[in-house]
């Protein structure tokens, strides 16, 4: 019975052993297979450098002015009758925008006018007593002093009707006065007196202010630096200007260089320019700060990249350009400016290399990248 147990304990123990060492071999075996795990590839979009004419800019700060600003005011007295015009209102030239109580330069005109024609029926009168006076003097019937008299009243009379002409021309001007019209072209601002109200001629506040905003300026600044470079350009013809948000993000309008002033700014080291623009969409606002660019000149084949794809770093300015076998290599690079979404790559990388575009925060020296459909370069 003790050889039986101890027959089968071997036989036990020798299978329990050669588990073990299966299961051994096993997991080494599976280790050498498997060796060190792969990195995931990173999902990123990509672009092409391109090659394309690009401008090359000069750059100011400045704000939009209205071409022509009016302050209407009365050039009579009198009680505000009606206005003829809503606040903010597009106005023409000519069009009618307040008017003045007209009654009392009705009655003046009128007056005048009946002055007048009093006037020219004495003169009637006395020019005929003048030709009758004259008659009689030939014939030494009348005096001398007498026709002298009656030539001075016929003078008299004929400069009376000048004056009376005078006054009713000065009588109609009033009366045209008291119908208030725009001088311009431009948009009304908030009125400042209602209906009702009685304005003067001698009053400093005015009724309302128009501002012409089409054409319009933009007054704007830029380093005395670049005065040669402007100057050569402008003589062979005025240079366009373009006007963008505070934010460069957006192209307001484009317009010409009207104004390069007479003398730069020692105070700031600055020269004061114009840039007039059509302005057709309004889309310059009087008062508005906008940024210049002056288009001095274009750069030819400028190699050009999404704007976004260009990074900062501690060693300057960077971007990630892909490789055949889909790594990335982080490139430093020169960026001579940016316009447009667009930044101009001046030195570090050439046209027609892949760049990442999007997907650049989890991206290092040699990371793997799944590239995703490719990015417009246009931003």
């Amino acid at each position: 019975m003790s050889k039986t147990r101890f027959v089968l304990a071997a036989v036990l123990l020798a299978g329990f052993g050669a588990w073990i060492a299966q299961t051994r071999s096993g997991v080494e075996a599976a280790s050498q297979n498997s060796g060190p795990a792969s990195a995931a590839a990173v999902p990123v979009k990509a672009g092409t450098a391109e090659a394309r004419d690009m401008p090359v800019f000069v750059r100011g700060i400045g704000s939009v002015q209205a071409f022509n600003t009016v302050t209407i005011k009365s050039r009579v007295d009198g009680q505000v009758m009606k206005v003829d015009f809503t606040e903010g209102q597009e106005v023409k030239a000519g069009d009618l925008l307040f008017e003045i109580d007209p009654r009392p330069f009705q009655a003046a005109l009128a007056q005048a006018t009946a002055n007048k024609q009093k006037d020219e029926a004495q003169l009637v009168s006395a020019t005929a007593d003048l030709d009758r006076t004259t008659q009689l003097l030939r014939k030494e019937f009348q005096t001398r002093q007498t026709f002298d008299q009656q030539k001075a009243q016929v003078g008299q009379l004929q400069a009376s009707i000048k004056a009376d002409q005078a006054q009713i021309d000065a009588a109609q001007l009033n009366l045209d006065y008291a119908s208030i019209r725009s001088p311009i072209d431009g948009r009304t601002g908030a009125r400042l007196v209602d209906v009702g109200n009685i304005v003067h001629a001698v009053d400093n506040t005015g009724l309302v202010t128009i501002t012409q905003l089409r054409p319009i300026f933009v007054s704007f600044t830029v380093p005395q630096q670049q005065l040669d470079t402007i100057r050569e350009r402008q003589s062979a013809g005025p240079l366009e200007a373009r006007a963008l948000t505070q934010d460069d993000q957006k192209q307001l309008a484009v317009g010409k260089l009207t104004l390069i002033d007479n003398q730069v700014d020692q105070a700031t080291g600055t020269l004061h320019m114009k840039a007039q623009f059509d302005n057709t969409d309004a889309a310059l606002w009087p008062g508005e700060f906008v940024n210049v660019r002056l288009v001095a000149s274009i750069e030819k084949n400028a190699v050009t990249v999404p704007a976004r794809a260009v990074q900062q770093g501690p060693n300057g300015s960077y971007l990630f350009a892909i490789k055949p076998d889909d790594t990335v290599e982080m490139r430093i690079v020169e960026v001579s400016q940016t316009d447009q979404g667009l930044a101009v790559i001046k030195k570090g990388l050439q046209a027609g290399e892949r760049i990442v575009v999007d997907g650049q925060f989890r991206l290092d020296q040699g990371t793997k990248v799944a590239i995703q459909p490719a990015a417009s370069s246009g931003g």
